[in-house]
């Protein structure tokens, strides 16, 4: 299947200008790999057909959802970035309780949060943390946010093969874990008990407003940001300092950076920063 170079343009004027995307040259073949699988499912010949029907009336409300969830890139892991999770819950929880003012929620923000791994391992460190104040109770609220339809989808069932759960530690695997019974269907779900304690929702980070419930004490945002230019980074920091409580830290990816950025973000450790207004 092959893509005219005036397709290709459209649709990657589209995606940055809908998503913040940009999709360059030698991602030719990759979008037209993923957009190969659409067309069969609509039974469309070509892709010159298919940005025709993208770009109608019907295509604005049927198929938008659709093209987004072909093109966004959907890669994460339980604990991924363990250092992450230990700085936040041996360092950053404690401070934040011990400046607490009010009995109140913590509240976490996992922005780009694909099929669920990263919001139920918050969950899950975060019941851990909650079991070790003794002294002092604990309770918190995840949102998890992406994108892509699909992914939600799949991280609201919180069923993973066996395989995508062995990063979570031996010791609390079945704290946390349902194993199917049966053997020869490795799957595991997530308990009912953490199911509850993350919401799920669909945002564009291009959106004017993220329209969240409360502003955050924490946002992960972990290699997401890489897919976006410069430009669209530096202002996406500033909406994420916008939904950020006074002292509240972001979390990006261990290859990404603000360096140059005009934001009120303080580096306060390897890819991990401070709201100071």
């Amino acid at each position: 299947m092959q893509m005219k170079n005036e397709d290709f343009k459209r649709l990657s004027n589209f995606t940055y200008d809908q998503l913040g995307i940009k999709i360059s040259e030698s991602k030719r073949t990759m979008l037209t790999g993923r957009l190969s699988r659409r067309l069969r499912m609509l039974n469309i010949d070509t892709i010159e057909d298919y940005c025709d029907f993208l770009f109608s009336p019907e295509g604005e409300k049927l198929e938008y959802v659709h093209f987004f969830n072909a093109i966004t890139t959907n890669k994460t892991d339980f604990f991924r970035e363990e250092s992450h999770f230990e700085l936040l819950t041996d360092k950053l929880l404690p401070q934040w309780q011990d400046n607490l003012r009010q009995n109140r929620k913590f509240r976490i923000w996992s922005a780009g949060c694909s099929s669920g791994e990263e919001p139920y391992t918050m969950a899950i460190v975060l019941a851990e943390y909650a079991q070790r104040r003794i002294k002092q109770s604990f309770d918190y609220d995840i949102i998890a946010t992406d994108i892509s339809t699909k992914v939600l989808d799949q991280a609201k069932k919180a069923v993973y093969h066996a395989d995508r759960v062995k990063p979570v530690p031996v010791s609390i695997r079945s704290k946390y874990l349902l194993r199917n019974k049966d053997k020869n269907n490795p799957l595991v779900r997530i308990v009912p008990e953490l199911r509850k304690k993350v919401r799920f929702g669909r945002l564009n980070f291009m959106d004017h407003s993220f329209a969240l419930p409360h502003k955050m004490d924490v946002i992960f945002c972990r290699n997401v940001v890489i897919y976006f230019d410069k430009e669209t980074q530096e202002q996406l920091m500033g909406k994420f300092c916008q939904n950020l409580l006074p002292g509240g830290y972001l979390f990006l990816g261990h290859s990404e950076s603000i360096q140059g950025f005009d934001v009120p973000l303080q580096q306060i450790g390897p890819t991990v920063y401070r709201y100071q207004p």
